[in-house]
């Protein structure tokens, strides 16, 4: 005969019970990639909601427990970011939630939270705009008073090469030797001309998409500082990716991209730079990789707040 559950009927908790085989702590249980709705404003006061992939969990400190309770950890989560937009304040209320339903057997808690932020952005010349996905990841933990928050992000731009641009220029004054005489008599308009040809620029320097990975920790509460800050790294690099593009605007691009020549070294303390000057972050960690167009690998830096 099957037997239907009821309210009255005690149901068997099997993580609850003390285990032969359970002796030790751990450093954490959980549950990831728990599918969530997230509201986020970047620090511009534009809430937007989309889909995010959470990691909740607390550490397991009483060495005779067999498990924690899961299901406990996942409807708190469910509740706290589905009451409204994410604050700093929020997530430390929440880790303390976990903390409270584990009363016993956790005196640590973490969160991850994991998602793509989307801002528009406007054309460097003609009045169009378009959008920019910023992949977000907050991850928090808290440690009795100890509460810390950071928050990671990828800025994509343009890099090109200097000692490459330097070679191409070589290039053009060697063929501009070989095409005009010494002596002979030049005119504005024929040089105009044929630095407007294929023959006149014979050679080009390599470019590639580039990648700022970003890891800071913020210096308040509240909602989070992070449109200012990309804000401030896209502009001092000077080349960050565009979304809807004219050819005015893309000769913008390449005026940009000849004005911004770097390696991936000078794009580390371009943006270390910004960041030492923001006073809303903490403390910040940079990898930048210059995904190259001449090479099958990566050039990389890296770069800390100065202490």
């Amino acid at each position: 005969m099957y037997i239907h559950d009821s309210p009255t009927r005690l149901l068997p908790d099997v993580a609850s019970q003390e285990h032969a085989l359970a002796i030790g702590t751990l450093d954490w249980v959980g549950m990831d990639g728990m599918e969530m709705p997230v509201a986020f404003d970047a620090g511009d006061g534009d809430v937007r909601s989309t889909g995010a992939r959470v990691g909740a969990f607390v550490n397991l400190n009483k060495p005779e427990a067999r498990g924690i309770h899961m299901s406990r950890l996942y409807l708190l989560v469910s509740d706290a970011l589905s009451a409204g937009p994410l604050t700093m304040g929020g997530i430390r209320a929440l880790l303390d939630s976990f903390l409270a339903s584990h009363e016993g057997l956790s005196d640590h808690a973490r969160i991850t939270i994991g998602f793509e932020h989307l801002v528009r952005r406007k054309s460097l010349r003609s009045e169009n705009s378009g959008w920019r996905a910023y992949p977000i990841t907050i991850d928090a933990t808290l440690s009795g008073d100890a509460f810390r928050i950071e928050i990671t992000t990828d800025i994509l731009y343009s890099s090109t090469c200097p000692a490459s641009a330097a070679l191409s220029r070589q290039l053009i004054q060697d063929n501009f030797a070989k095409t005009f005489s010494a002596g002979e008599p030049l005119d504005r308009e024929t040089i105009l001309a044929w630095l407007g040809t294929e023959q006149g620029i014979v050679a080009t320097p390599h470019a590639q998409r580039s990648t700022a990975t970003i890891r800071v920790r913020p210096a308040g509460g509240g909602v989070f500082p992070l449109i200012g800050m990309i804000d401030n790294v896209e502009s001092a690099l000077g080349t960050p990716v565009q979304t809807a593009v004219k050819r005015a605007d893309e000769q913008a691009f390449a005026l940009a991209n000849g004005q911004n020549l770097m390696f991936c070294e000078d794009a580390a303390r371009r943006i270390q730079k910004a960041l030492e000057a923001d006073p809303n972050i903490a403390d910040f960690h940079l990898r930048v990789a210059h995904h190259e167009s001449l090479h099958p690998h990566d050039a990389v830096a890296f770069a800390s707040k100065v202490r």
